[in-house]
C-alpha cells in the first residue's frame, strides 16, 4: 500500500488542492488577506505538482537532463521531497504565520517563487519546456507575488523574515541538488546530456 501511495501521491494532491480551493471561501471567513495569501500557496503548489509529476514526468526529466539518464531521483525520494518537504514546510509556514507572525508566511511564498524561477531559468538555459513550467509561470508567479505583496502590506516583510523565507527556499532547493549529486556519485551535473 505504501508503494501505491509513493507512486500516486500527486493525484490525491491535485484533487485535494482543488477541493481546498472550493472550500476556502467557507474556511477563510474572517482571515486577513495576508493569511489567505499564505494559505493559497499550498493549493497552488498541489496544482503545480500535478503538471510537474503526472506520469512521473519530472523525475524522468530531471534524471535525464540533469544527470545524463542516471537514476538519481527515485519515486520514494520525489514523494519525500514533495509531501513532507513541500506540503509539510508550507503547513509549518501557515501555522507560524497564523499564530506567531504573518512574516513567517514568506517561507511558503519564497518556496513557490524560487521554484518558479528555477523552472523559468531551466527553460531559458535549455530553450525548451520542462514539466511544471506552465503552472510555475501561470500560477506560482501571480500567487507568490500576491503573497509577497500582502505580507508586506500587513507589516510582515521585515529584513530578517525576508532572509528566512528566501534562505529556506534556497536551502531546500540546494538540498535536492546535493542529494541528487550524492546519489549519482558525481560532483557535477550532466546539464544538457
Amino acid at each position: 500500500m505504501l508503494t501505491r501511495l509513493i507512486n500516486n501521491w500527486v493525484y490525491g494532491g491535485a484533487m485535494a488542492g482543488l477541493l481546498f480551493l472550493l472550500l476556502l471561501p467557507a474556511l477563510a471567513s474572517g482571515w486577513s488577506l495576508a493569511l489567505l495569501a499564505v494559505v493559497l500557496q499550498l493549493p497552488a503548489y498541489m496544482l503545480h505538482q500535478y503538471e510537474e509529476h503526472d506520469d512521473d514526468r519530472f523525475r524522468q526529466f530531471f534524471n535525464r537532463t540533469m544527470f545524463g539518464g542516471r537514476e538519481v531521483l527515485s519515486r520514494a525520494a520525489v514523494f519525500v521531497i514533495n509531501v513532507p518537504g513541500v506540503w509539510g514546510v508550507i503547513a509549518v509556514s501557515i501555522y507560524l504565520a497564523r499564530f506567531v507572525d504573518i512574516g513567517f508566511g514568506l517561507i511558503a511564498v519564497y518556496l513557490v517563487l524560487v521554484n518558479a524561477l528555477v523552472h523559468v531559468i531551466h527553460a531559458l538555459v535549455f530553450r525548451s519546456y520542462n514539466p511544471g513550467l506552465a503552472t510555475a509561470v501561470g500560477i506560482f508567479l501571480p500567487v507568490g507575488g500576491y503573497g509577497l505583496w500582502q505580507i508586506d502590506r500587513a507589516g510582515g516583510g521585515n529584513a530578517s523574515l525576508q532572509a528566512l523565507g528566501i534562505g529556506s527556499a534556497l536551502v531546500i532547493h540546494a538540498a535536492i541538488i546535493a542529494y541528487a549529486k550524492h546519489k549519482s556519485g558525481s560532483s557535477s551535473l550532466a546539464v544538457g546530456a
